[in-house]
């Protein structure tokens, strides 16, 4: 997947919050890419709604994983202002889809209130710089999408999240990542 991850002017400092704008937008679309994957691999989703609820998974994932490979880059007054910006601008991207598809309502803190779920569950799991995310990691979130998937694919879509979007995942993110820090 090809993302924009350049920043049009190279001289000036960006900060933290910009940062994790541009990452939460790189967050959101990795999302929907995976999402029309593993559809483009027949996994069929029902409605525009479960979609939203798959590509959150995919978001709170990748938000953790994007934690875990930025730690070293803040310290941790940033690393919370960086956190809770990355937090906020992709609960935006939901909640707007959300309301495109499911109309009017509070969207925003039902994401937030998944993703701290997530983000607590998935500390518990081991990371390494080289490898990413450990296999407990990964399988606890291809658990979550199946979950979400349905008894239909019930069978597969973990195997499918552990071998294919999550490697995608990390290909999109070590290219984008370098970029945005320079």
């Amino acid at each position: 997947m090809r993302v924009r991850s350049k920043w049009s002017k190279r001289d000036k400092t960006h900060s933290v919050e910009e940062v994790a704008g541009a990452l939460a937008f790189i967050a959101f679309r990795i999302a929907g890419n995976a999402v029309l994957n593993m559809e483009n691999h027949e996994y069929e989703t029902d409605n525009q709604a479960q979609r939203l609820d798959i590509m959150s998974e995919f978001l709170a994932f990748t938000i953790h994983i994007i934690d875990r490979m930025t730690i070293e880059k803040f310290d941790a007054e940033q690393r919370q202002r960086f956190m809770i910006e990355l937090a906020l601008k992709s609960a935006k991207h939901i909640e707007d889809n959300r309301r495109d598809v499911q109309g009017p309502g509070d969207y925003r803190q039902a994401f937030i209130d998944m993703l701290n779920e997530r983000m607590d569950e998935y500390s518990d799991c081991d990371y390494d710089e080289k490898e990413g995310a450990s296999f407990v990691m990964r399988r606890l979130f291809g658990d979550h999408v199946t979950k979400l998937m349905g008894e239909k694919h019930k069978q597969w879509v973990t195997a499918q999240v552990i071998d294919i979007e999550v490697p995608d995942l990390f290909r999109t993110l070590n290219k984008s990542l370098p970029n945005l820090f320079m």
